[in-house]
């Protein structure tokens, strides 16, 4: 049940320079795969481009054959309410479960506001979440 909760997320390390993204994009487009939310995180002349994709597995393998360090992890996508507070409500119930969120990113869709998270802890995560009533998506629902 936890792990239909648990999301592919595509990670692409490259160079922090211009075409980059681009490069990301234009893979995506040719494989004729849908982007669905992405963020960009620099550190030291290194980007992180992180993303969830409509096919993570064949987005690893196009990228990965166009020289591209990639990696796939489990993140949580959570059905956060769109008001001032309720960021704060997910971030209470997973730091009361002792749940160390590692990174986030935002974005809306026809759910409402989603919250992308990788913790450390993924299905503690998802069980303290649901346990608290907190509506997580699943993968066919990310979109």
């Amino acid at each position: 049940m936890v792990k239909k909760h648990l999301i592919q997320q595509v990670s692409m390390f490259t160079e922090n320079r211009p075409g980059r993204l681009a490069a990301f994009a234009q893979a995506m487009e040719q494989a004729g795969i849908d982007i669905y939310a992405f963020s960009i995180a620099e550190a030291d002349g290194f980007g992180v481009i992180r993303a969830l994709v409509s096919d993570p597995a064949v987005a690893c393998d196009r990228l990965t054959a166009l020289g591209f360090m990639v990696k796939m992890t489990d993140v949580i996508a959570v059905r956060m309410k769109d008001r001032p507070g309720g960021l704060r409500e997910v971030a209470e119930v997973l730091g009361r479960a002792d749940i160390n969120i590692d990174y986030s990113y935002a974005y809306s869709s026809k759910h409402g506001a989603v919250l992308i998270l990788r913790v450390d802890k993924a299905e503690d995560a998802v069980k303290s979440l649901k346990e608290s009533g907190v509506p997580l998506l699943e993968s066919a629902e990310v979109h």
